[in-house]
């Protein structure tokens, strides 16, 4: 986490480690840069932060991280150019506080909807609602949010050519409820009505994650850079809480 933190190398981790160690004037082994790498492959979980209480609004979304590696070093060195590699990275945020309560790292061919169960099943909170783009409107996303709890509403834009329902009888799926929506009111009124405007929120964390972890994944394995990735939304939760003021509403300053 002080690697991810402060974007350091792990030779640089250690040496920091090694200094406020030294500084403390405690007799402690700093584990080293090569043992750390070694050990991430292996690191079965990462502590997070508590949920927060009640049903929590999951927004789900996905962004590219490159993969640096030997083509990056033969292009910054002999100015050979390399295929880019990337992997994608899938996060489901809640909206309520912005934490990242789950992720997945996976290669940049594997579509979105696929991750929809997967990242569900990291989380243990009621749902109420969920939220993405339409690259997730698919039946595998459906299938997987209905698997985990069926009364979960899903706000998903429908595709620009889907036919509007005849009728919407009491049995009516989330999906043909929007497409009549849409039809009715338009996109842009539908995205009012459903509040389909906070999925915004998984965009500025996935912001957040760039600018602050970094775009590319440094460890060499695809479950070193599986961990890289966990480790860094825990980092990112742990500065966003460290950041976020305490308040009480019953409370009111005086001028």
């Amino acid at each position: 986490m002080l690697r991810m933190a402060f974007t350091l190398a792990l030779r640089q981790a250690e040496g920091v480690m090694t200094l406020v160690v030294e500084r403390l004037g405690r007799e402690l082994a700093v584990v080293g840069h090569t043992t750390v790498s070694r050990r991430a492959i292996e690191l079965p979980s990462i502590a997070r932060a508590a949920l927060p209480e009640g049903p929590l609004h999951v927004l789900i979304d996905s962004t590219g991280l490159k993969v640096f590696g030997a083509g990056e070093w033969l292009a910054d060195k002999h100015g050979q150019r390399s295929r880019r590699r990337w992997r994608r990275l899938h996060l489901a945020v809640d909206a309520g506080n912005g934490q990242i309560v789950a992720v997945t790292l996976t290669d940049q061919e594997v579509d979105d909807a696929s991750q929809v169960g997967p990242l569900l099943k990291q989380i243990p909170g009621e749902i109420e609602p969920l939220t993405a783009d339409g690259a997730y409107d698919d039946e595998p996303t459906y299938e997987a949010i209905a698997a985990y709890d069926a009364d979960i509403a899903v706000m998903i834009p429908p595709r620009a050519n889907s036919t509007p329902p005849l009728g919407l009888g009491t049995n009516a799926s989330h999906r043909d409820v929007h497409v009549h929506t849409v039809a009715a009111l338009g996109r842009p009124g539908w995205q009012e009505v459903s509040g389909y405007g906070r999925r915004a929120l998984v965009e500025t964390a996935m912001g957040r994650y760039k600018a602050l972890i970094g775009t590319r994944l440094h460890a060499r394995s695809d479950a070193g850079r599986r961990t890289e990735a966990a480790v860094g939304a825990a980092v990112l939760n742990r500065m966003l809480a460290a950041g976020r003021p305490n308040s009480d509403r019953n409370v009111h300053g005086t001028t």
